[in-house]
């Protein structure tokens, strides 16, 4: 009897969860959870493979669209289309196969990674005596240093994996490990690339954005929404909450000199997200500032806007150009969308040269000229909020009364994680 090949892909987490030591656990049950989520409208099954990866098993038909979800999913390091055996003897069938399916080579490598140490031969002579017989079946010649075709070779507690291609993926913490987080999404290029960055680091982002309807069209809210929905696929569940800002920026617009309008707009947006962010179970907010970039963003007012909250403020583009995180949306896919045209709040009203030094006892006396209290009230009364998922991307928009300002938060009102139960890493 012949022995048993498959045709498998091979998912290879991140290395960075491996040095978790007595959180890894946690951390591979959140991985292979994200890679179920991310795989659950189809046929598709995952076995976790020790020490760190998993085998997924699914139709032929499926495998491409299989392979580009997993190309997306946070926490994996690469991903290898492979041939999977149980034995020595497989290993040329699985060889056989693969072949069958290449285009012809001049020159070739066998590389060799042998977890399960207990087999016999070491990791160079599976590489010699494989090398060998590919040479044979093909003609090609061996070239360690520069070859046409790379095939890899996995040893892992379950057999041998074959494959002669590695797609890399993100990379990162799995998504939801470091706790849940609020991302101001303006709608521009910024905004989004930072809210990418914090999924990375195993954040799973909520999103609120402020907007200045009716003072302007509904442009900049349906790009929320558009850059949400693309965001999601790498979380599988995203909020998105709306703010509106009109009647606030009409208070300011005669009461404050428009050089300082823009602070006095930031302070404002984190008033109210510092809210949104306790009341709906965020441990900071997530700001796509760039050190410098416009004058709202110098030293001076970062220090002054930041002032009025008591959470932490993560900026995790903050020391990248403008064409780094261009450069970083457009393979993110979010660049289309934020450069389509919009009215965003904080251009609305301001000067064409905005202070970049604000004085921090300035804009409190300018602030104290404002009914705060019952702005921030009235602007939290008509918080919205819209619910999206992947696979299944369609929002759910609700509409949602605020509790009133600085009451704390109520059973309705607080749904700080998602209720589906934890994977067994087995």
């Amino acid at each position: 009897m012949p022995p048993k090949v498959q045709t498998v892909l091979l998912v290879n987490l991140f290395h960075e969860i491996a040095l978790k030591r007595n959180n890894r656990r946690r951390f591979l049950q959140t991985a292979l959870q994200n890679i179920r989520r991310s795989l659950s409208d189809m046929s598709a099954r995952c076995f976790y493979v020790p020490p760190m990866s998993v085998r997924i098993h699914a139709p032929a038909e499926q495998l491409p669209t299989l392979q580009q979800r997993l190309l997306q999913v946070i926490g994996i390091e690469y991903i290898s289309p492979a041939i999977w055996t149980k034995s020595w003897e497989g290993l040329q069938a699985a060889t056989d196969l693969l072949l069958e399916q290449l285009p012809p080579f001049s020159s070739f490598a066998v590389r060799c990674k042998r977890t399960e140490k207990r087999f016999p031969m070491s990791s160079a002579d599976i590489e010699r005596r494989l090398g060998a017989y590919i040479r044979e079946r093909t003609g090609a010649s061996v070239n360690l240093r520069a070859p046409e075709r790379t095939f890899w070779i996995r040893l892992l507690p379950d057999g041998f994996y074959l494959a002669a291609e590695r797609l890399t993926a993100p990379g990162g913490l799995p998504v939801g490990i470091s706790g849940r987080v609020l991302a101001l999404l303006s709608g521009g290029i910024d905004s989004p690339v930072a809210a990418w960055r914090m999924m990375l680091r195993g954040c799973h982002v909520d999103f609120l954005h402020f907007h200045s309807f009716p003072l302007v069209s509904t442009r900049s809210q349906e790009k929320a929404q558009a850059l949400v929905q693309l965001l999601t696929r790498y979380q599988y569940h995203s909020r998105l909450f709306f703010v509106p800002l009109a009647e606030f920026q009409q208070h300011v617009v005669v009461r404050a000199p428009a050089a300082y309008r823009v602070v006095l707009y930031r302070r404002f947006m984190y008033r109210l997200a510092e809210w949104v962010a306790q009341q709906y179970g965020a441990k900071a907010l997530v700001s796509g500032d760039s050190l410098g970039q416009v004058s709202s963003q110098t030293l001076d007012n970062l220090a002054t806007t930041s002032a009025v909250t008591t959470l932490p403020i993560l900026r995790p583009l903050i020391g990248m150009s403008k064409q780094e995180i261009i450069a970083q949306a457009r393979l993110l896919g979010t660049y289309d969308i934020s450069v389509q045209p919009d009215e965003d709040c904080c251009s609305l009203f301001v000067a064409r040269h905005s202070a970049t030094r604000s004085d921090r006892q300035t804009v409190e006396a300018l602030e104290a000229q404002l009914p705060m209290e019952s702005l921030l009230h009235r602007a939290l009364e008509q918080l919205k909020l819209a619910e999206y998922r992947f696979p299944s991307p369609a929002p759910t928009p609700s509409s949602q009364t605020a509790a009133p300002w600085g009451a704390g938060a109520s059973p309705e009102t607080t749904t700080p994680h998602d209720p589906e139960p934890r994977e067994s890493v087995s």
